[in-house]
């Protein structure tokens, strides 16, 4: 009967130490989970302050690049404009050499 107990009283223990360890576990699972989280977070958080500031980076640019183009479009005309008024400018006074 004594060696039952013993052997009662030590599955008793068996049970309860892994039980305990279960409890260790879990605990260091969440622990785990939660700084898994945290850090995905803060990737996720990290990323998207990046994103936002390529997308205003990039709308800087394109204004910038849109104003670029107007000015040049605006020279290319007013050069446009300058060699057509010499053109004409050029054959008046060729016919009026011509007149003369």
């Amino acid at each position: 009967m004594r060696d039952q107990e013993e052997r009662s009283l030590k599955e008793t223990k068996q049970v309860e130490k892994r039980a305990a360890e279960e409890i260790k576990q879990l605990a260091r699972d969440q622990a785990r989970k939660k700084d898994t989280l945290a850090r995905e977070q803060a990737i996720e958080k990290d990323l998207k302050a990046r994103k936002t500031k390529d997308s205003e980076k990039r709308a800087a640019e394109e204004s910038g690049r849109l104003a670029k183009d107007q000015a040049r479009r605006k020279a290319n005309l007013a050069r446009e404009e300058a060699i057509a008024e010499a053109q004409e400018a050029r054959k008046l006074k060729s016919k009026k050499q011509t007149r003369e």
